[in-house]
């Protein structure tokens, strides 16, 4: 009786239970040419996410910089940048070894960043998936979303909007 009632008590306080993560966050998903996954229910709980569908080649791969200027200026205060590298528009890298080069060595990229993966369409991964009926899918790299921690897309902003734009950091904030 003791284990029934310890193990109710554990499911009643779970985050899962509480429904604070929504199902589409609940993945285990695998990091940029990494050994390791990250499931975004445990790394971003209670945090609004500003996802982004990225790419390697493309006239937009420079907004990295000011993703990363995001996501250091924010990071204390809650907000998790998470790039999702896409395989959508034909301008990813041939190899997550590259990709990660890209990323990191030419950009500085710390913020999480996923490996490559389909955005759009019914090959969309789960998290792009829920984004896209919520929202709109891209139309092409670098659209970013504003999703809040209860996994509802409060804003979209398409691919020329820059990081450090002033419609993306006041609704960042606003959502702080």
């Amino acid at each position: 009786m003791r284990a029934f009632i310890l193990l109710m008590l554990s499911l009643f306080s779970s985050p899962l239970w509480a429904n604070e993560c929504p199902d589409f966050l609940n993945y285990d998903l695998p990091r940029l040419h990494a050994n390791d996954t990250v499931n975004l229910c445990e790394a971003a709980s209670g945090k609004p996410l500003l996802i982004v569908n990225t790419a390697s080649h493309c006239g937009f791969t420079r907004q990295f910089e000011g993703l990363e200027a995001l996501h250091q200026r924010y990071k204390d205060k809650n907000l998790m940048v998470v790039g999702f590298a896409s395989n959508d528009f034909n301008q990813e890298a041939k190899t997550e070894e590259e990709a990660a080069r890209v990323c990191r060595e030419n950009f500085g990229v710390t913020f999480t960043m996923i490996a490559p993966s389909y955005v759009k369409g019914e090959r969309a991964n789960p998290v792009f998936q829920e984004i896209n009926r919520q929202s709109e899918a891209p139309g092409w790299n670098f659209n970013k979303y504003l999703v809040s921690p209860e996994g509802k897309v409060v804003k979209h902003f398409g691919s020329r909007i820059e990081p450090d734009d002033e419609a993306l950091t006041q609704a960042i904030e606003a959502l702080l």
